[in-house]
């Protein structure tokens, strides 16, 4: 080995290369239920605002509801995609569930 390559495999952390991110900046989410890190609504939508690095190899999320005054951190592994990106995903979501509307 070289010393260039010895440096490169120092700084590589494993488990941070495994895990990646599923969700992008922008988009909706909400936490999935039972995880027991959900609230009374635990139908509210999120939208992701950061993506932070792994903890516990699941990679993080900065998440904000517009009704609530601040941010939450969540990890990957209790959230879940939430319809379609438009402006109006509640109607995409309760077609897809019921199958009217």
């Amino acid at each position: 080995m070289t010393p260039t390559q010895t440096r490169e495999q120092r700084l590589r952390r494993p488990t941070e290369e495994a895990a990646t991110h599923r969700f992008a900046i922008g988009q909706k989410v909400r936490m999935k239920g039972g995880s027991g890190y959900t609230s009374a609504n635990s139908g509210d939508t999120y939208q992701i605002t950061a993506k932070l690095p792994p903890s516990g190899g699941s990679p993080q999320y900065r998440i904000r509801n517009d009704e609530e005054r601040h941010e939450r951190v969540c990890t990957q592994d209790l959230l879940e995609a939430f319809g379609k990106r438009s402006s109006d995903d509640s109607t995409g979501i309760l077609e897809r569930t019921f199958g009217h509307g």
